[in-house]
């Protein structure tokens, strides 16, 4: 997907959102993360509510396969890109109604008309790309999902032009928990990966981005805040309001 350049679309000078106390807000490593130049954030499940629209229309298309999913064997791949989902299911339960190429297309139509007809921002999502925005940092997209999707969540959540790159996994050799999608990003953004904070809902997310050599702020689902696994993260928020700038801007 090229360059979104956002020159053309300005960002609002916003006041600073409030800071949420615990336990709203749990910080570990520290309260700052200086010397920060560039946001990069996942989609699903961070900046919109798109992961139970994600399962729903997984265990559609898999069902007219004869295969059923449940919602906490769906989370077993929570953040990974729709291919290597396909894949890894049909490894395990080789259906012969469709081939993966058909399941994965069937699945993707599935979640782009509940995204449009159905997709809400997550709380906070869009005031934080905002007030980084409007703050100067460079701000980048790193998404597991095919560009089809992407550009049907931004344009949803009125974020279109928004963002100065949008990346996809589907674009590189592995998806996350690899931190190539990460890598790229920060490559177009022209900034080095110990100079961007990443904002990831997802353990494989966090993962990547932590291999990638950025500073990770961990925003997990309800029903995900309990894995050990976001303990790695820098900063681990219950919701997108409770960012602060000062998380990342000591000034």
């Amino acid at each position: 997907m090229p360059d979104t350049a956002s020159a053309g679309l300005p960002r609002p000078e916003l006041p600073n959102p409030r800071i949420d106390v615990a336990p709203m807000t749990v910080i570990r490593g520290g309260r700052i993360i200086p010397g920060m130049r560039a946001a990069i954030f996942d989609m699903d499940g961070l900046l919109i509510d798109s992961e139970p629209l994600w399962r729903r229309a997984e265990q559609a298309a898999f069902r007219q396969v004869g295969v059923e999913l449940d919602d906490a064997t769906c989370r077993q791949t929570m953040g990974w890109r729709a291919d290597e989902v396909v894949a890894h299911w049909y490894e395990r339960f080789r259906w012969q109604d469709a081939t993966p190429e058909e399941v994965l297309a069937d699945m993707q139509a599935r979640v782009i008309h509940l995204i449009t007809t159905e997709g809400d921002a997550l709380p906070g999502a869009r005031e934080t790309v905002e007030t980084l925005g409007s703050l100067g940092y460079s701000l980048g997209l790193a998404s597991s999902s095919p560009p089809v999707v992407i550009e049907a969540v931004l344009r949803t959540l009125g974020l279109t032009g928004f963002f100065d790159v949008v990346c996809s996994a589907v674009d590189e050799e592995r998806g996350k928990p690899d931190p190539a999608v990460f890598l790229r990003a920060a490559e177009r953004l022209g900034v080095a990966p110990q100079a961007c904070v990443a904002f990831e809902d997802s353990l494989a997310g966090v993962t990547a981005a932590l291999a990638a050599g950025m500073r990770v702020i961990a925003v997990p689902a309800a029903d995900q805040a309990g894995e050990p696994g976001f303990a790695a993260a820098h900063v681990v928020l219950r919701s997108l309001e409770a960012f602060h700038p000062g998380l990342v801007d000591p000034k």
